[in-house]
């Protein structure tokens, strides 16, 4: 066993762990590395887990627990769900688990090794086997999901072929008048009860031997799942039919009937559902398969004064790849040279082809357009941010929303209910049912066995998950945790940070208001030079829209910074002074000519330099973050959507509520310290109820991981996406509502599907069980219970599937 261990600093802590360890029962010896940090345990019997998690902690370190993926094969219901979780939570080093029915996927927390958790899942009738890295092994697990459905449809076309004669014999003969009498006088109906007992045999043995081989050995194990159900209700029927076929002399006069039909029917009309069910759950997996399939096979690296092709697994960072026109970057990397347009829709939602030159990130993934370049790799394998999306998505459609508590508490003890209930029909009425009894007390047991299949409950909630969180993905929301999900639809207001949320993050020349008798070009570029020496965000702004404007910059000397006042220098060979208005009065300027101008950047939350050129004022500056162009519609869908939007900035007050009534924000926390946004958040949370946070900076981890649910902007920090619940790839605000509104098509979408599956079962068992017989002469037949039953796991599906339609609010 391998423990990984957290504090150790020297050679005497690593001596403090294997003591500790050493006195551990069941341990031979230990051998510590703090190189590694890990400890490897060579154990001479039964090692508790929990043991040596306790004793490292006692000697005063920790041991970080590890999560494990593993596809775990047999389940079908949601009664397996709870038996493979029991399961894995028993193995000694387990902290916690989910499984989900629709991945097919077990998540492991804990230090327990990899074997003993294969091992239990196998001893309990569920192989499992290890999962890699996200998007890994996706092949494989498609072939084999493939092959699956493939025997399936197989083995349905066998029972379909094998089962077609016995329900025309049998049940013809109750519903087509003289189809009895028909055969009777050719084959007779002796002969026919043993043309049925030879198809119905193969059907049971051949299609439908893969509900004994689970169902019997779950029960033996006192832990009956979905196969159970089938197997000992198709086995009823078929004994019965047996005895009454080859030994009638054993059943009480008048109950002499066979039942082939019955168990044969309900295999076919089972497999049926499960193929379908195998065809829906992989269209639930789509955007996964999507995302796996935006990954380049190959890459052009060049290696030793020569470019080769290398596939994708064997780039490693700081490689220099060649990306030819129409080709996917295979890596993150920056451009070294070379230039094209690159369309990142798949990462951003944005249809527009962004251009690339030197010094340009770019994405692995994302599809070159007409140029070629070469870049320097970054990030490879998974660490690049098409990996790091799987995996975000993997890890939401794994997880396990709280709405599932409820099912989880009545599946873990359904299918036993389910089988007590069957029972209790059985003696029911076998002790007052009319004549006879037998026949009637054998078909209802059957019937409410198989109609009672927990498949709708187990698929209810996670097939809704995976829709829902792969449709984000492709709508460049992510769901970093899947308890977001239920949690987003219940938020009241929205709280916004505004730098690089509301607005670009970056300063820009907003105003540029001339005195007269002066030029802008000649204003501008003078400004600018003399700003050229300064590295302060505004001073790059003006900078910056003079090479915007193709402005050339005049030469600079005598460059001088006035504390306090702003600053002044020669430009080309003409004084420029730069500065507040108090700088322009002590240099005897008269402002007041440009007050009209100064009166409106003041309403408008901006801040106005003044420059004077050659002893003359030329002109007043303003420069700003300017706000996002989807910010204002982003605001109005949150409105739409009944939200309070909050935002939460360091400005001062009258910049904040000037912005804030620039785009409809309904209140502002202006004036608020980075540290202070846990403070704000804290009281609108206490205000407003559930909020949601939206920020994109290492200032707003914190505000993030306060929040009820936080939301990162994309394009900002990888501190604030780990923070985050939510990440919006695309760096839009439109991101929001977007997230918003699937969250509540999603937990609605569930709430159906759980209706549906509770309400079918509620309403069906007891209709099964015969409660309508007395008033109403109504029987529910086994054949139909089994339709019934695979037709509520395809409604469960489909509804869920609905949700790849999903439409962003506003778009049709």
């Amino acid at each position: 066993m391998s423990l990984p261990i957290e504090g150790m600093t020297c050679g005497s802590c690593v001596g403090q762990v294997e003591r500790a360890l050493s006195r551990v029962e069941g341990v031979g010896s230990v051998t510590v590395n703090l190189a590694t940090e890990r400890a490897d345990i060579h154990p001479t019997g039964e090692i508790d887990a929990a043991a040596l998690v306790q004793a490292v902690e006692k000697a005063g370190y920790q041991v970080t627990a590890r999560t494990t993926e593993l596809a775990v094969q047999n389940m079908t219901c949601a009664s397996c769900v709870g038996r493979v979780e029991r399961t894995l939570k028993a193995v000694p080093g387990v902290t916690g688990v989910v499984v989900n029915l629709a991945t097919e996927r077990a998540t492991v927390q804990g230090v327990a090794s990899d074997q003993a958790l294969l091992d239990a899942v196998t001893r309990a009738g569920y192989p499992g086997r290890l999962i890699g890295a996200a998007g890994q092994g996706g092949d494989a697990e498609a072939d084999r999901k493939d092959a699956e459905r493939k025997t399936l449809w197989r083995d349905l076309l066998i029972a379909a072929v094998l089962t077609l004669p016995v329900f025309i014999i049998e049940m013809g003969s109750h519903m087509i008048p003289g189809m009895h009498g028909l055969v009777d006088r050719t084959i007779g109906m002796q002969n026919s009860w043993y043309l049925q007992f030879v198809l119905t045999t193969l059907v049971l043995v051949f299609p439908g031997r893969r509900f004994y081989q689970q169902g019997f050995p779950a029960l033996a194990r006192l832990a009956p799942d979905m196969n159970s159900l089938v197997a000992v209700g198709t086995s009823a029927a078929y004994l019965y039919s047996v005895v009454a076929t080859f030994m009638p002399q054993l059943l009480p006069e008048g109950t002499v009937n066979v039942y082939y039909e019955a168990a044969a029917v309900i295999v076919a009309l089972i497999l049926l559902g499960r193929y379908l069910e195998a065809k829906a759950r992989g269209r639930t997996s789509e955007a996964i398969q999507r995302l796996v399939g935006l990954q380049a096979r190959t890459a052009r690296v060049q290696r030793d004064g020569q470019i080769v092709d290398l596939p994708i697994g064997e780039v490693m960072l700081d490689d220099v790849v060649e990306v030819r026109p129409g080709e996917r970057v295979p890596v993150d990397g920056l451009v070294l040279e070379g230039q094209s347009y690159v369309d990142e829709s798949m990462i951003t939602g944005e249809p527009v082809p962004v251009v690339k030159e030197s010094g340009s990130a770019v994405v692995g993934g994302t599809i070159n357009q007409t140029g070629a370049f070469t870049l320097r790799a970054t990030a490879v394998g998974g660490q690049t941010v098409l990996a790091q999306i799987i995996r975000l998505v993997e890890q939401a459609q794994a997880s396990k929303l709280p709405i599932q508590a409820v099912v989880d508490k009545v599946t873990m003890w359904f299918v036993p209910a389910v089988m007590g209930a069957a029972l209790l029909t059985f003696l029911v009425w076998l002790v007052v049912g009319p004549e006879p009894a037998l026949t009637f007390a054998l078909v209802n047991a059957v019937a409410v066995l198989i109609i009672a299949c927990p498949c709708a409950m187990g698929l209810a909630t996670p097939t809704s998950i995976m829709v829902g969180t792969g449709r984000g993905a492709e709508l460049g929301v992510l769901f970093r945790k899947g308890e977001a999900l239920q949690l987003l639809k219940d938020a009241s207001v929205v709280a916004v940070d505004k730098t690089g949320t509301l607005t670009e993050g970056r300063p820009v020349l907003a105003d540029l208001e001339l005195a007269e008798g002066f030029e802008r070009s000649s204003v501008l570029g003078r400004v600018a030079a003399v700003e050229s020496r300064s590295e302060h965000p505004i001073a790059r702004a003006i900078v910056d829209a003079a090479g915007q404007e193709g402005i050339s910059l005049p030469e600079l000397t005598d460059f001088e910074s006035v504390t306090g006042m702003g600053v002044r220098a020669s430009a080309g060979g003409v004084p420029v002074q730069v500065g507040a208005d108090r700088y322009m009065r002590e240099l005897g300027m008269d402002v007041s000519v440009l007050a009209d101008a100064a009166e409106r950047l003041g309403k408008e939350g901006k801040s106005p330099l003044y420059a004077a050129i050659d002893g003359r004022l030329a002109a007043i500056i303003a420069v700003a973050d300017p706000i996002k162009p989807t910010t204002p519609a982003a605001i109005a869908a949150l409105h739409e959507l009944g939200l309070k939007v909050v935002m939460i900035t360091g400005d001062n007050q009258v910049t904040a509520r000037a912005i804030a009534a620039r785009v409809n924000i309904d209140d502002v926390v202006a004036e608020v310290m980075p540290e202070g946004k846990v403070d704000a958040v804290r009281r609108l949370k206490a205000e407003h109820g559930r909020l949601a946070f939206v920020g994109d900076g290492i200032n707003d981890a914190p505000a993030l991981a306060e929040a009820d649910v936080g939301l990162a902007i994309g394009t900002g920090t990888d501190v604030a996406m780990e923070a985050a619940d939510v990440v919006l790839m695309s760096g839009d605000l439109l991101g929001v509502p977007n997230a918003i509104a699937l969250s509540k098509a999603t937990i609605s979408n569930i709430r159906q599907n759980l209706f549906w599956a509770f309400a079918y079962n509620t309403a069906l068992i007891p209709v099964a069980a015969g409660v309508l017989y007395p008033a109403f002469g109504i029987l529910l037949s086994p054949m139909f219970a089994a339709g019934a039953m695979a037709l509520s796991s395809i409604f469960v599906l489909g509804n869920a599937l609905r949700l790849r339609r999903f439409r962003v609010p506003g778009t049709v």
